[in-house]
Protein backbone atom coordinates (compact mmCIF):
# COMPACT_ATOMS: atom_id res chain seq x y z
CA UNK A 1 0.00 0.00 0.00
CA UNK A 2 1.78 3.57 -0.86
CA UNK A 3 -0.75 6.15 0.58
CA UNK A 4 -3.27 5.62 3.25
CA UNK A 5 -6.53 6.47 1.73
CA UNK A 6 -7.90 8.51 4.85
CA UNK A 7 -6.18 10.63 7.19
CA UNK A 8 -7.08 7.97 9.84
CA UNK A 9 -5.76 5.15 8.69
CA UNK A 10 -1.94 5.64 10.55
CA UNK A 11 -4.10 6.09 13.86
CA UNK A 12 -6.15 3.01 13.11
CA UNK A 13 -3.04 0.99 12.25
CA UNK A 14 -1.24 2.24 15.30
CA UNK A 15 -4.10 0.94 17.53
CA UNK A 16 -4.06 -2.33 15.85
CA UNK A 17 -0.59 -2.97 16.96
CA UNK A 18 -0.88 -1.34 20.30
CA UNK A 19 -4.07 -3.99 20.76
CA UNK A 20 -1.67 -6.82 19.45
CA UNK A 21 1.02 -6.09 22.11
CA UNK A 22 -1.76 -7.33 24.71
CA UNK A 23 -1.96 -10.38 23.20
CA UNK A 24 1.85 -10.57 24.48
CA UNK A 25 2.15 -13.48 26.89
CA UNK A 26 -1.93 -15.03 26.09
CA UNK A 27 -2.18 -16.03 22.51
CA UNK A 28 1.27 -18.42 22.17
CA UNK A 29 1.54 -20.37 19.73
CA UNK A 30 -1.06 -18.27 17.80
CA UNK A 31 1.01 -14.76 16.39
CA UNK A 32 -0.14 -11.55 18.76
CA UNK A 33 -2.77 -9.48 16.75
CA UNK A 34 -5.30 -6.53 17.00
CA UNK A 35 -7.93 -5.63 15.48
CA UNK A 36 -10.19 -2.38 15.24
CA UNK A 37 -13.17 -1.91 13.31
CA UNK A 38 -14.30 1.81 12.32
CA UNK A 39 -17.80 2.79 10.36
CA UNK A 40 -17.72 4.75 7.71
CA UNK A 41 -18.30 8.03 9.61
CA UNK A 42 -15.15 7.31 11.35
CA UNK A 43 -16.30 6.16 14.59
CA UNK A 44 -14.64 3.29 16.20
CA UNK A 45 -16.86 0.66 16.28
CA UNK A 46 -15.16 -2.42 17.89
CA UNK A 47 -11.95 -3.48 18.59
CA UNK A 48 -10.34 -6.45 20.26
CA UNK A 49 -7.00 -8.75 20.26
CA UNK A 50 -6.21 -12.67 20.37
CA UNK A 51 -6.92 -14.45 23.35
CA UNK A 52 -5.55 -17.72 24.02
CA UNK A 53 -4.68 -20.40 21.88
CA UNK A 54 -8.02 -22.18 21.35
CA UNK A 55 -10.25 -18.57 21.77
CA UNK A 56 -11.34 -16.19 19.74
CA UNK A 57 -8.24 -14.29 17.35
CA UNK A 58 -8.50 -10.60 17.16
CA UNK A 59 -11.22 -10.20 14.14
CA UNK A 60 -14.01 -11.99 15.91
CA UNK A 61 -12.92 -9.93 19.85
CA UNK A 62 -13.33 -7.08 17.66
CA UNK A 63 -16.82 -8.45 15.77
CA UNK A 64 -18.40 -9.61 19.38
CA UNK A 65 -17.47 -5.77 20.74
CA UNK A 66 -19.28 -3.78 17.79
CA UNK A 67 -21.82 -6.50 18.51
CA UNK A 68 -22.25 -5.70 22.22
CA UNK A 69 -22.10 -2.03 21.90
CA UNK A 70 -25.13 -2.09 19.32
CA UNK A 71 -22.96 -1.35 15.98
CA UNK A 72 -23.57 -2.22 12.82
CA UNK A 73 -20.43 -3.43 11.06
CA UNK A 74 -21.87 -3.49 7.18
CA UNK A 75 -19.55 -1.17 5.29
CA UNK A 76 -17.32 -0.81 8.53
CA UNK A 77 -13.37 -0.66 7.65
CA UNK A 78 -11.18 -3.09 9.75
CA UNK A 79 -7.63 -2.32 10.31
CA UNK A 80 -6.02 -6.00 11.42
CA UNK A 81 -2.71 -6.10 12.71
CA UNK A 82 -1.95 -9.70 10.64
CA UNK A 83 -3.56 -11.18 7.39
CA UNK A 84 -6.56 -13.05 8.69
CA UNK A 85 -6.57 -16.41 8.89
CA UNK A 86 -8.02 -18.27 6.08
CA UNK A 87 -8.17 -22.32 7.49
CA UNK A 88 -9.94 -24.03 10.14
CA UNK A 89 -7.56 -24.61 13.23
CA UNK A 90 -8.65 -24.49 16.41
CA UNK A 91 -11.09 -21.70 15.19
CA UNK A 92 -13.07 -20.83 12.10
CA UNK A 93 -11.47 -18.17 9.27
CA UNK A 94 -11.68 -15.21 10.46
CA UNK A 95 -11.49 -13.74 6.86
CA UNK A 96 -15.01 -16.07 6.93
CA UNK A 97 -16.36 -13.97 9.74
CA UNK A 98 -15.18 -10.71 7.85
CA UNK A 99 -17.03 -11.65 5.05
CA UNK A 100 -20.25 -12.16 6.73
CA UNK A 101 -20.00 -8.92 8.77
CA UNK A 102 -20.24 -7.06 5.27
CA UNK A 103 -17.18 -4.83 6.05
CA UNK A 104 -16.20 -2.84 2.80
CA UNK A 105 -12.43 -2.53 3.35
CA UNK A 106 -9.94 -4.20 5.31
CA UNK A 107 -6.48 -2.80 6.02
CA UNK A 108 -3.59 -5.30 6.43
CA UNK A 109 -0.56 -4.61 8.57
CA UNK A 110 1.95 -7.45 8.02
CA UNK A 111 1.05 -10.44 5.62
CA UNK A 112 1.02 -13.88 7.42
CA UNK A 113 3.90 -16.13 6.43
CA UNK A 114 1.94 -19.45 7.62
CA UNK A 115 1.87 -22.00 4.81
CA UNK A 116 -1.94 -22.03 5.98
CA UNK A 117 -2.42 -18.48 5.21
CA UNK A 118 0.38 -16.67 3.02
CA UNK A 119 -2.42 -14.83 1.39
CA UNK A 120 -5.28 -16.65 0.99
CA UNK A 121 -7.03 -14.64 3.51
CA UNK A 122 -6.25 -11.58 1.11
CA UNK A 123 -7.45 -13.72 -1.69
CA UNK A 124 -10.54 -14.76 -0.02
CA UNK A 125 -11.61 -11.16 1.41
CA UNK A 126 -10.88 -10.15 -2.05
CA UNK A 127 -13.24 -12.81 -3.85
CA UNK A 128 -15.79 -11.70 -1.50
CA UNK A 129 -15.52 -7.75 -2.96
CA UNK A 130 -13.60 -6.65 -0.08
CA UNK A 131 -11.14 -4.10 -0.77
CA UNK A 132 -7.97 -4.88 0.55
CA UNK A 133 -5.03 -2.70 1.70
CA UNK A 134 -1.80 -3.78 2.71
CA UNK A 135 1.25 -1.92 4.14
CA UNK A 136 4.61 -1.77 2.68
CA UNK A 137 6.83 -4.16 4.30
CA UNK A 138 9.17 -0.77 5.48
CA UNK A 139 6.02 0.90 7.28
CA UNK A 140 7.14 1.77 10.23
CA UNK A 141 4.11 -0.26 12.43
CA UNK A 142 4.72 -3.30 9.96
CA UNK A 143 8.24 -3.46 11.39
CA UNK A 144 6.71 -3.23 14.59
CA UNK A 145 4.47 -6.19 14.24
CA UNK A 146 7.50 -7.93 13.06
CA UNK A 147 9.06 -7.27 16.29
CA UNK A 148 6.30 -8.24 18.28
CA UNK A 149 5.68 -11.36 16.16
CA UNK A 150 8.99 -12.27 15.56
CA UNK A 151 9.19 -15.89 17.10
CA UNK A 152 6.16 -16.44 15.17
CA UNK A 153 7.27 -15.42 11.65
CA UNK A 154 10.82 -17.71 12.48
CA UNK A 155 8.78 -20.68 13.26
CA UNK A 156 6.61 -20.33 10.28
CA UNK A 157 9.66 -19.44 7.69
CA UNK A 158 12.88 -21.08 9.47
CA UNK A 159 11.12 -23.75 11.25
CA UNK A 160 13.08 -22.93 14.51
CA UNK A 161 12.15 -21.19 17.40
CA UNK A 162 13.43 -17.12 17.74
CA UNK A 163 16.79 -17.86 20.41
CA UNK A 164 17.11 -15.01 22.77
CA UNK A 165 19.73 -15.04 25.08
CA UNK A 166 19.56 -12.92 28.48
CA UNK A 167 22.60 -12.12 30.18
CA UNK A 168 23.33 -10.16 33.20
CA UNK A 169 27.36 -8.90 33.20
CA UNK A 170 29.61 -6.68 34.53
CA UNK A 171 31.18 -4.10 32.61
CA UNK A 172 34.09 -6.29 32.33
CA UNK A 173 32.07 -9.49 30.81
CA UNK A 174 31.52 -11.43 34.91
CA UNK A 175 28.51 -12.99 35.43
CA UNK A 176 29.74 -14.12 38.88
CA UNK A 177 32.45 -14.12 40.85
CA UNK A 178 34.83 -17.14 40.74
CA UNK A 179 33.15 -18.82 43.87
CA UNK A 180 29.81 -18.29 42.04
CA UNK A 181 28.57 -15.47 43.76
CA UNK A 182 26.46 -13.45 41.27
CA UNK A 183 23.29 -11.83 43.42
CA UNK A 184 23.08 -9.36 42.46
CA UNK A 185 25.18 -7.87 39.54
CA UNK A 186 22.44 -5.41 37.89
CA UNK A 187 20.41 -3.68 39.78
CA UNK A 188 16.70 -3.98 40.68
CA UNK A 189 15.41 -2.01 37.69
CA UNK A 190 17.13 -4.14 34.88
CA UNK A 191 15.57 -7.58 37.10
CA UNK A 192 12.08 -6.27 36.55
CA UNK A 193 12.49 -6.01 32.70
CA UNK A 194 14.41 -9.15 32.29
CA UNK A 195 11.22 -10.89 33.82
CA UNK A 196 9.35 -8.88 31.06
CA UNK A 197 11.50 -10.55 27.93
CA UNK A 198 10.98 -13.70 30.12
CA UNK A 199 7.38 -13.40 30.24
CA UNK A 200 6.79 -12.90 26.41
CA UNK A 201 8.75 -16.19 25.80
CA UNK A 202 7.09 -19.43 24.83
CA UNK A 203 9.93 -21.22 26.85
CA UNK A 204 12.62 -20.33 29.16
CA UNK A 205 15.30 -22.72 28.93
CA UNK A 206 18.21 -23.35 30.97
CA UNK A 207 21.01 -26.04 31.47
CA UNK A 208 21.88 -28.38 34.06
CA UNK A 209 24.69 -27.01 35.42
CA UNK A 210 22.76 -23.79 36.05
CA UNK A 211 20.02 -26.20 37.43
CA UNK A 212 21.98 -27.39 40.13
CA UNK A 213 24.66 -24.61 40.95
CA UNK A 214 21.59 -21.91 41.62
CA UNK A 215 18.41 -23.52 41.83
CA UNK A 216 16.58 -20.96 40.03
CA UNK A 217 12.81 -21.08 39.92
CA UNK A 218 12.85 -19.53 36.39
CA UNK A 219 9.01 -18.58 36.50
CA UNK A 220 7.63 -14.83 36.11
CA UNK A 221 7.37 -13.12 38.93
CA UNK A 222 6.45 -9.60 40.01
CA UNK A 223 4.51 -8.94 36.77
CA UNK A 224 0.83 -10.68 36.43
CA UNK A 225 1.01 -12.88 33.90
CA UNK A 226 -2.24 -14.86 31.80
CA UNK A 227 0.10 -18.12 31.48
CA UNK A 228 4.04 -18.93 32.71
CA UNK A 229 6.24 -20.13 30.22
CA UNK A 230 7.19 -23.87 29.47
CA UNK A 231 10.67 -24.03 31.95
CA UNK A 232 12.91 -26.06 29.43
CA UNK A 233 15.90 -28.06 31.44
CA UNK A 234 18.37 -29.69 29.34
CA UNK A 235 19.75 -32.30 31.41
CA UNK A 236 21.60 -34.89 29.25
CA UNK A 237 22.24 -37.70 32.31
CA UNK A 238 18.99 -36.98 34.35
CA UNK A 239 20.92 -35.53 37.24
CA UNK A 240 17.77 -32.87 38.06
CA UNK A 241 16.85 -33.76 41.92
CA UNK A 242 13.09 -34.14 42.09
CA UNK A 243 13.65 -31.19 44.91
CA UNK A 244 14.75 -28.50 42.47
CA UNK A 245 12.72 -25.53 42.57
CA UNK A 246 12.15 -25.03 39.21
CA UNK A 247 9.80 -28.07 39.58
CA UNK A 248 7.64 -26.51 41.69
CA UNK A 249 4.04 -24.53 40.13
CA UNK A 250 3.16 -22.39 38.72
CA UNK A 251 3.77 -23.56 35.07
CA UNK A 252 5.07 -26.66 33.47
CA UNK A 253 8.13 -28.17 33.45
CA UNK A 254 10.10 -29.95 30.66
CA UNK A 255 13.43 -32.20 30.99
CA UNK A 256 15.13 -33.58 27.90
CA UNK A 257 17.90 -36.00 28.43
CA UNK A 258 19.56 -38.89 26.66
CA UNK A 259 18.29 -42.26 26.04
CA UNK A 260 19.33 -44.35 29.03
CA UNK A 261 17.79 -47.67 30.37
CA UNK A 262 19.57 -47.53 33.44
CA UNK A 263 17.51 -48.23 36.59
CA UNK A 264 19.17 -44.77 38.26
CA UNK A 265 18.43 -42.74 34.73
CA UNK A 266 13.96 -44.22 35.32
CA UNK A 267 14.14 -44.07 38.85
CA UNK A 268 14.79 -39.60 38.13
CA UNK A 269 12.32 -39.64 35.50
CA UNK A 270 9.80 -41.05 37.44
CA UNK A 271 10.54 -38.80 40.46
CA UNK A 272 10.43 -35.73 37.63
CA UNK A 273 7.25 -37.06 36.69
CA UNK A 274 5.72 -37.45 40.52
CA UNK A 275 6.42 -33.76 40.35
CA UNK A 276 4.85 -32.99 37.34
CA UNK A 277 7.28 -32.28 35.02
CA UNK A 278 7.19 -33.87 31.45
CA UNK A 279 10.82 -36.06 30.16
CA UNK A 280 11.60 -36.80 26.63
CA UNK A 281 14.49 -38.24 25.14
CA UNK A 282 16.54 -36.74 22.64
CA UNK A 283 19.47 -38.02 20.58
CA UNK A 284 23.16 -37.42 21.27
CA UNK A 285 25.60 -34.90 19.26
CA UNK A 286 28.44 -35.96 17.47
CA UNK A 287 30.61 -36.33 20.91
CA UNK A 288 27.60 -38.57 22.24
CA UNK A 289 27.62 -36.88 25.99
CA UNK A 290 25.46 -34.18 25.51
CA UNK A 291 22.04 -33.54 23.72
CA UNK A 292 21.92 -32.60 20.14
CA UNK A 293 21.03 -29.08 19.98
CA UNK A 294 19.20 -29.39 16.22
CA UNK A 295 16.49 -32.11 18.01
CA UNK A 296 16.03 -30.02 20.95
CA UNK A 297 14.87 -27.21 18.56
CA UNK A 298 12.89 -29.34 16.81
CA UNK A 299 11.04 -30.78 19.41
CA UNK A 300 10.30 -27.30 20.85
CA UNK A 301 9.59 -25.98 17.36
CA UNK A 302 6.53 -29.33 17.16
CA UNK A 303 5.57 -27.86 20.62
CA UNK A 304 4.68 -24.45 18.78
CA UNK A 305 6.98 -22.48 20.87
CA UNK A 306 8.13 -18.71 18.95
CA UNK A 307 10.23 -17.42 21.69
CA UNK A 308 12.90 -19.41 23.54
CA UNK A 309 14.26 -17.40 26.29
CA UNK A 310 17.88 -19.27 27.01
CA UNK A 311 19.40 -18.10 30.82
CA UNK A 312 22.29 -20.50 31.28
CA UNK A 313 25.77 -20.89 32.20
CA UNK A 314 28.83 -20.64 29.86
CA UNK A 315 28.97 -24.15 28.51
CA UNK A 316 25.54 -24.21 27.62
CA UNK A 317 25.76 -20.35 25.90
CA UNK A 318 29.10 -21.22 24.29
CA UNK A 319 27.58 -24.57 22.72
CA UNK A 320 24.32 -22.17 21.65
CA UNK A 321 26.50 -19.74 19.95
CA UNK A 322 28.92 -21.94 18.55
CA UNK A 323 26.06 -23.95 16.92
CA UNK A 324 24.53 -20.45 15.45
CA UNK A 325 21.75 -21.04 17.34
CA UNK A 326 21.66 -17.64 19.07
CA UNK A 327 19.44 -14.73 17.30
CA UNK A 328 19.57 -11.96 19.65
CA UNK A 329 21.29 -10.87 22.76
CA UNK A 330 19.67 -9.48 25.67
CA UNK A 331 22.45 -8.00 27.46
CA UNK A 332 22.65 -6.03 30.86
CA UNK A 333 25.69 -4.25 31.41
CA UNK A 334 26.11 -3.31 35.54
CA UNK A 335 28.35 -0.25 36.11
CA UNK A 336 30.63 -2.78 37.98
CA UNK A 337 34.14 -3.72 37.69
CA UNK A 338 34.82 -7.63 39.47
CA UNK A 339 38.06 -9.14 38.39
CA UNK A 340 38.54 -12.84 37.88
CA UNK A 341 34.76 -14.29 37.70
CA UNK A 342 33.20 -16.65 35.56
CA UNK A 343 32.65 -15.56 31.75
CA UNK A 344 29.55 -14.68 29.19
CA UNK A 345 30.35 -18.01 27.86
CA UNK A 346 33.09 -20.53 27.45
CA UNK A 347 33.59 -20.19 23.84
CA UNK A 348 36.70 -21.98 22.29
CA UNK A 349 39.69 -19.70 21.12
CA UNK A 350 40.28 -17.76 17.69
CA UNK A 351 43.28 -17.39 16.14
CA UNK A 352 42.29 -14.30 14.32
CA UNK A 353 40.41 -11.19 15.23
CA UNK A 354 38.85 -11.38 11.51
CA UNK A 355 37.47 -14.89 13.32
CA UNK A 356 35.36 -13.13 15.83
CA UNK A 357 31.40 -13.16 15.57
CA UNK A 358 29.80 -10.15 14.27
CA UNK A 359 26.84 -8.64 16.02
CA UNK A 360 24.95 -5.26 14.97
CA UNK A 361 23.57 -3.39 18.10
CA UNK A 362 19.84 -3.52 17.85
CA UNK A 363 18.51 -1.56 21.44
CA UNK A 364 20.62 0.25 23.64
CA UNK A 365 19.22 1.40 26.55
CA UNK A 366 19.85 2.48 30.26
CA UNK A 367 17.51 0.88 32.49
CA UNK A 368 17.81 2.27 35.88
CA UNK A 369 21.35 2.08 36.72
CA UNK A 370 22.53 -0.52 34.23
CA UNK A 371 23.08 -0.86 30.08
CA UNK A 372 20.63 -3.12 28.44
CA UNK A 373 22.06 -3.93 24.81
CA UNK A 374 20.19 -6.08 22.38
CA UNK A 375 22.39 -7.56 19.49
CA UNK A 376 21.62 -9.76 16.39
CA UNK A 377 24.10 -11.95 14.23
CA UNK A 378 23.91 -9.63 10.93
CA UNK A 379 20.45 -9.98 8.67
CA UNK A 380 19.63 -12.67 11.24
CA UNK A 381 15.85 -11.24 10.86
CA UNK A 382 15.69 -11.07 7.09
CA UNK A 383 13.39 -13.72 6.72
Amino acid sequence: MQAFCNNNDELHVTQAVTLARQAIGLSEPNPRVGCVLVAADGQVIGQGHTQQAGGPHAEVMALRDAQARGHATRGATAYVALEPCSHHGRTPPCADALVRAEVARVVVVLMDPNPLVAGQGVARLRAAGIAVDVLPADHPQAVAMRELNIGFLSRMVRRRPWVRMKIAASLDGRTALDNGDSQWITAPAARADGQVWRARAGAVLTGIGTALDDDPRLDVRAIEVARQPLRVVLDSRWCLPATARLLAPPGEVLVYGLADESGEAQAAQLALAARGASVAMLPADASGRHLDLASVMADLTARGINELHVEAGARLNAALIEGDWVDEYLLYLAPKLVGPGRGLAALSPLNRMADARTLTFHAVEQVGEDLRILARPAGRADF
